[in-house]
């Protein structure tokens, strides 16, 4: 099962991807297995040198009852400390952000979150994103 994040490639230029874990609770487990998940408004910040995964929706699992978790909980993504150091050093020096792409299971059926270092792109490049989108269809109908 994959969660995506299909605005992530529209609005920033994605520079560099690394895979991260993260923290989650039993029903968090179970409802991402269930697909019923959200990451397209969640973001990423850093919070006393650890990198914070903010917005995201897990909904509730349904056979949780009252022990479940809250659906929009800030969680923290696993990362070694170089790694961490890296993506802060560019998000406060360089002035990028890190988004999250899309979270799986690995093979080994842990829940992992693949985030991206990216630079916002302007309104114009999302213009010529949709123009070209455009023109790639109109060709294939004409092929058609």
């Amino acid at each position: 099962m994959q969660i995506l994040n299909r605005k992530a490639h529209f609005n920033y230029h994605i520079t560099e991807e690394i895979e991260a874990g993260i923290i989650l609770l039993g029903s968090e487990v179970k409802s991402l297995r269930e697909g019923k998940a959200s990451i397209s408004e969640a973001y990423i910040v850093d919070k006393n040198s650890e990198l914070i995964l903010i917005n995201s929706n897990i909904s509730e699992y349904k056979g949780a009852n009252r022990f479940n978790h809250l659906p929009k909980r800030e969680r923290k993504l696993l990362l070694r400390k170089k790694q961490i150091d890296k993506i802060i050093g560019k998000i406060h020096n360089q002035g990028l952000s890190v988004v999250p792409i899309k979270v799986y299971f690995n093979k080994k059926n842990y829940a992992k979150i693949l985030i991206g270092i990216a630079k916002g792109k302007k309104l114009y490049d999302k213009r010529e994103v949709i123009k070209k989108r455009d023109e790639n269809r109109r060709a294939m109908r004409e092929e058609d």
